[in-house]
């Protein structure tokens, strides 16, 4: 099919959608000549984009039939949560979580772990009944909110290092990964995770038919990685790996959602085979461009900051957020044939979605 050419009327014809969360702005919805879900695959898909995708060219879908996403109040689909039920509950594996509103989230009250040694794994946890969840209920539930012209993101919340520490608390968990007495244990419930975790996502993807699944599993602080990439190699990645190959066999695309000052760990993220991983703004992503920009696509921030959020907050003038949106055109776009990047967050200020789609649509048509 010939590429369709930029039109002005994409930007005059455009409306407006609501924003994902409380306090969000509307989402602006170009007049677009392809769906934001065929523009972003094509990404993945490593080829030429229409548009430089971003955050908001995906529907993030995490639907109540996983209590993990109840208990971490992490629920986007139809029926989403109400603020009373915002409390907290037991996850799939019966750990019990707590709100903490100031948080906007949820946490393993510490303390009392049910898990004291790695090795007391298989007669301490209990693992989910998966089979008689009531998929074919959530998806009659959720037909209308699945049926989207965006990318559907699948969300899963709780990955593996994320899961031991829900399992034992931080410190310990931390200490299993390096622990000769323990590891062996951590690597045979991560192994039984992998199998919960398939199982759910096969089943998931009958009732729900996905395009992407970001998969939750943070292994780092403001400062720095939780562990080093060699644990990482040996400890968690292999088990991620075949959570991802099993992704893939479904057509699926996966992306690492792994937060913290992890820059030192993309090695990791790339062993996995990850297709993205966005990551947090404390880390560089200058140097992982120049230096893994080939190896997988990374979500990235323009250099110019505004807090929504924040009434207070005085927005750039719109020659600053052009002159924002050029140079992230100017710096990613002329190499993105071998590096293709995603807009790394939700909104620009005023005036910057609307020059970053025009000129990335304009400067992506050029090489092709």
């Amino acid at each position: 099919m010939e590429r369709i050419k930029f039109s002005k009327s994409e930007i005059e014809n455009a409306t407006y959608l609501p924003g994902f969360f409380p306090g969000m702005p509307d989402i602006k919805v170009f007049d677009y000549p392809i769906s934001p879900k065929e523009n972003y695959k094509m990404l993945y898909e490593r080829k030429v984009p229409y548009w430089l995708p971003s955050f908001n060219d995906q529907q993030m879908f995490a639907p109540r039939i996983d209590p993990d996403n109840i208990a971490r109040v992490q629920i986007f689909e139809a029926n989403m949560l109400a603020p009373e039920e915002m409390t907290g509950c037991p996850d799939k594996f019966g750990v019990p979580w707590v709100y903490v509103p100031t948080a906007g989230g949820s946490m393993v009250e510490p303390g009392s772990p049910v898990l004291k040694d790695a090795n007391d794994w298989p007669d301490v946890i209990q693992f989910p009944d998966v089979a008689n969840w009531d998929w074919a209920g959530s998806a009659e539930a959720n037909k209308d909110f699945v049926n989207t012209d965006k990318f559907l993101s699948f969300t899963f919340v709780t990955g593996f290092f994320e899961r031991l520490i829900s399992f034992m608390d931080f410190g310990d968990a931390a200490v299993a990964l390096v622990d000769p007495d323990q590891k062996e244990a951590v690597k045979s419930l991560f192994s039984a995770l992998v199998d919960c975790y398939c199982d759910i996502i096969g089943r998931a993807y009958e009732a729900y038919h996905f395009d992407g699944i970001w998969f939750h599993d943070d292994w780092g602080a403001q400062r720095a990685p939780f562990f080093s990439l060699d644990v990482a190699m040996e400890m968690v990645a292999p088990y991620i790996k075949q959570v991802r190959e099993f992704c893939h066999s479904l057509g699926v695309f996966f992306d690492m959602h792994s937060c913290g000052k992890n820059e030192l760990l993309v090695p990791a993220y790339i062993e996995i085979g990850a297709d993205s991983w966005s990551g947090q703004d404390m880390n560089d992503k200058a140097m992982i461009y120049d230096k893994y920009g080939d190896k997988i696509i990374l979500g990235i921030e323009p250099d110019i900051s505004y807090n929504m959020f924040d009434p207070a907050a005085v927005p750039p003038t719109l020659e600053e957020a052009t002159a924002a949106a050029q140079r992230f055109i100017d710096k990613y776009v002329p190499n993105f044939k071998e590096k293709p990047v995603l807009m790394g967050f939700f909104f620009g200020p005023p005036g910057f979605d609307d020059y970053l789609y025009e000129a990335s649509r304009k400067a992506l048509d050029a090489l092709v």
